[in-house]
C-alpha cells in the first residue's frame, strides 16, 4: 500500500514549489514596474539636459542670475531665470500659505466635528475642485476674482507698502494680474490636494489616544490640540509640500492671469511677470529652431528639479511619519 505520509510531503512540495514560482513572478513584476517610473525620470532629466547644454553654451548672460530672457536671435542668446525663479516661487509660497491652513481647519471639521451625513458629501465636493480644469480656474480668476480683489489689493498697498511684499509693483492693481491674484487662484487650486490628505491623515489618529484626553476632561479643542494635530503634524507637511510642488508646475491659470509682460523689479505680489511654466507655454509656438528651444528646455530642467525635489521632500516626510 502507498505510505501517506509521502504522498502528503510530495503534495506539499509541488505546492511549495508552485508558491515559490508564483513570488518570484509577482516580485519581477514589482521590480519592473518600480523601475519604470525611476528609469522613465532619469530618462526625462537626460533628455533634458542634453537638449539644454547647448544653449546653455552659447548663452551670452549668467543662465542664474540674469533677468534677461531673449532668444529671438539664436546667434545672440541672453536668457536668465532670475525673475521667472523669483514669480515662480513667489506665486507658489503665498498660494500655500493661503492654503493651508484653511485646508487644515475644513479636514479638522469633516474629521472630528462634522456630523457624518454632512461629512461625505462636503468631502466628496472639496475633492471636485481637482477635477475643475486649469483654464477654468484662470479665466474666473481674471474676470472674476481680480475685480473682487482689487479693493483688498489696494487697502494692503496703502497700509503695508512699506513691506517688499507689498510695495507698488509694475502692474497696475486694476487689471488684476498680479501675483497676489494669481497666488489666490493658486492656492484654491492646491486646497483639494491637501485636504484631502489631511483629512486621511487625522482619521488615522488612534483613538486610545482621543479616550485618553477624554478622560481627563480635555474638551473638544483640547482634545484635538493635543491629539489629533501632533499626530498629523507630518501627514499636513507632506501634503503641503505636494500641494506646493503642484502650484510650481500649473501652467494655464497662471499665463492667463500674468498676462502682463511686465517684468518683476522685487519680491512684490503686486509685480507680473511670468513663471517657469507659463514662460515656456507661451512661446511654445516658436519652438523651431535647436538653440533658442534649448533656452526654454533649460529652464524647464530647472523647474523639473525644483519640483523633484520639493516632491522627494513630501515623501521623505510622509516616510519619516510612517516609520515614526
Amino acid at each position: 500500500m502507498p505510505d501517506p505520509d509521502k504522498a502528503t510531503k510530495k503534495t506539499s512540495a509541488i505546492r511549495a514549489g508552485s508558491g515559490q514560482l508564483g513570488d518570484r513572478i509577482f516580485k519581477a513584476l514589482a521590480v519592473a514596474a518600480g523601475s519604470t517610473i525611476v528609469i522613465a525620470i532619469a530618462l526625462i532629466a537626460i533628455f533634458l539636459l542634453i537638449r539644454a547644454i547647448p544653449s546653455l553654451g552659447a548663452n551670452h548672460a549668467n543662465f542664474f542670475t540674469s533677468t534677461e530672457f531673449n532668444t529671438a536671435d539664436a546667434d545672440n542668446l541672453r536668457f536668465g531665470i532670475r525673475d521667472l525663479f523669483m514669480v515662480t516661487v513667489l506665486s507658489s509660497v503665498f498660494a500655500l500659505a493661503l492654503a493651508v491652513p484653511v485646508a487644515v481647519g475644513i479636514a479638522l471639521f469633516l474629521t472630528h466635528y462634522a456630523p457624518a451625513r454632512l461629512s461625505r458629501p462636503f468631502s466628496a465636493l472639496v475633492d471636485l475642485l481637482a477635477a475643475v480644469p486649469s483654464i477654468i480656474f484662470g479665466l474666473w480668476g481674471i474676470f472674476i476674482l481680480a475685480p473682487w480683489l482689487e479693493p483688498v489689493a489696494s487697502f494692503l498697498n496703502k497700509s503695508l507698502g512699506w513691506l517688499f511684499l507689498f510695495e507698488t509693483g509694475n502692474v497696475s492693481l486694476a487689471g488684476g494680474g498680479t501675483i497676489f491674484t494669481a497666488g489666490v487662484v493658486l492656492a484654491v487650486m492646491i486646497l483639494p490636494i491637501i485636504t484631502s490628505v489631511s483629512r486621511e491623515v487625522f482619521r488615522q489618529t488612534p483613538i486610545s489616544r482621543i479616550e485618553a484626553a477624554q478622560a481627563l476632561g480635555a474638551t473638544k479643542w483640547e482634545t484635538v490640540r493635543m491629539t489629533v494635530l501632533p499626530y498629523g503634524r507630518s501627514g499636513v507637511i507632506a501634503a503641503s509640500m505636494l500641494g506646493l510642488g503642484r502650484a510650481l508646475g500649473e501652467t494655464v491659470a497662471v499665463l492667463i492671469i500674468l498676462r502682463s509682460a511686465a517684468q518683476p523689479g522685487s519680491w512684490s505680489l503686486f509685480d507680473g511677470g511670468y513663471t517657469f511654466a507659463s514662460k515656456i507655454a507661451s512661446a511654445a509656438a516658436e519652438f523651431s529652431a535647436p538653440l533658442p528651444t534649448g533656452a526654454y528646455i533649460a529652464a524647464g530642467f530647472v523647474l523639473f528639479a525644483l519640483t523633484f525635489v520639493v516632491n522627494a521632500a513630501a515623501r521623505g516626510i510622509a516616510g519619516g511619519k510612517v516609520n515614526g
